[in-house]
């Protein structure tokens, strides 16, 4: 089991948050309408899923569905590797525009990379980041030796 081909983020308004990856981050769709009861967006490699939270509570346990967290840091970040420090800027500035809340401005990080933090409108984190020493495959995938 040595792939991960879907990422679901249980959203609480599919409406703000398909505008804000959609719209606001230019995720590729084929969804037009603006309340969809489901939208997977395609990128390199995998696919990111918005489902409303608790539909997705109820599939994962129709009898004892998962309790819903009171907000925080849920233990996870989604990641956006660019190939420049021009693209991580660009990026998280794009976010801002969409409705974002940067956490982290882009910096230079003790890992020797730049990298930048911030949240979509439920609350995930992403990071962006641009390390010199990173390798991309032909499906812009990161290579990870």
């Amino acid at each position: 089991m040595n792939q991960i081909n879907l990422i679901c983020l249980g959203v609480r308004n599919m409406q703000a948050s398909l505008a804000f990856y959609r719209d606001g981050l230019d995720f590729e769709t084929s969804v037009k309408e603006n309340s969809p009861n489901i939208v997977f967006f395609n990128n390199n490699g995998t696919k990111l899923e918005l489902f409303p939270l608790e539909q997705l509570q109820k599939d994962i346990g129709s009898d004892n569905p998962p309790a819903l967290s009171t907000g925080g840091f849920p233990g996870f970040t989604l990641a956006y590797n660019a190939k420049t420090e021009q693209e991580v800027d660009y990026v998280i500035e794009k976010a801002a525009r969409a409705g974002a809340t940067i956490i982290k401005q882009p910096q230079r990080v003790d890992w020797g990379g730049y990298s930048g933090y911030f949240t979509d409108p439920d609350g995930y984190y992403w990071e962006v980041a641009f390390s010199e020493h990173w390798k991309f495959d032909e499906n812009n995938m990161l290579i990870i030796d």
